[in-house]
């Protein structure tokens, strides 16, 4: 059995003359760079403020936001919202995505259950992401769960083991160049940001004491709070 070919990955569908996160959006529904537009109902890029303080990365959009169109307006983004109020973060200079931008799922009957994203799925859909942080230019990023980190500090960065520190980007971790959120093409950089890394708020409600798992949450957030004050 022949081996399958990676996916072309998003470089060649982002515009070379994006100036704006609109601009961006635009562009990102005719995105082909993996097979997960095929069975998603649409992309579901980023929003929040265009000069947010914060960047917040997820996983992937989950099925209520593949329906919406809106990324974190299911359970979990329910859980994130409280737990953003509960440390004292202002949702006015925040602004929230995804690693990979189209829902990927398996059925089952009615019900399409997510299915986590391969490595693949997050290197393709990566130029989405480091285009939008060359605009955004944040002050501090937030790593939500282990695929997001996947997506910024490469396969050997462990969220359990780093989360709520401040660290340094893009030396936080050893990673590969391939993950590193540096240069986009035509030389823009991203300027140093402190990164937070943390639980995606789906872990709190799969949780066996999702209180203790909301309380840790919203302590790593805290830490996020008191570098933007």
């Amino acid at each position: 059995m022949a081996p399958t070919e990676p996916p072309p990955g998003a470089e060649r569908f982002i515009p070379d003359d994006a100036r704006s996160l609109d601009d961006l959006r635009r562009a990102a529904p005719g995105c082909r760079g993996c097979e997960l537009y095929e069975d998603a109902t649409q992309v579901v890029f980023g929003r929040g403020a265009a000069d947010a303080r914060i960047v917040m990365v997820g996983e992937q959009p989950g099925d209520i936001e593949d329906t919406h169109g809106l990324p974190f307006v299911g359970p979990a983004g329910r859980v994130l919202r409280r737990a953003v109020d509960a440390a004292g973060i202002d949702p006015a200079v925040l602004y929230i995505t995804n690693a990979v931008k189209h829902f990927r799922f398996v059925r089952r009957g009615q019900r399409r259950i997510h299915q986590t994203p391969e490595q693949q799925h997050i290197t393709a859909c990566r130029p989405w992401l480091v285009s939008e942080f060359a605009l955004l230019r944040p002050e501090v990023v937030v790593v939500l769960g282990a695929t997001a980190a996947k997506a910024l500090l490469g396969p050997s960065f462990r969220v359990t083991r780093q989360r709520g520190q401040v660290l340094s980007w893009p030396g936080a971790a050893q990673h590969p160049d391939d993950f590193r959120v540096a240069p986009v093409e035509g030389g823009v950089e991203v300027p140093p940001a402190k990164l937070v890394a943390t639980i995606h708020p789906s872990a709190v409600l799969r949780a066996d004491d999702q209180d203790i798992a909301f309380n840790g949450l919203v302590d790593d957030l805290k830490v996020v709070a008191s570098l933007v004050r």
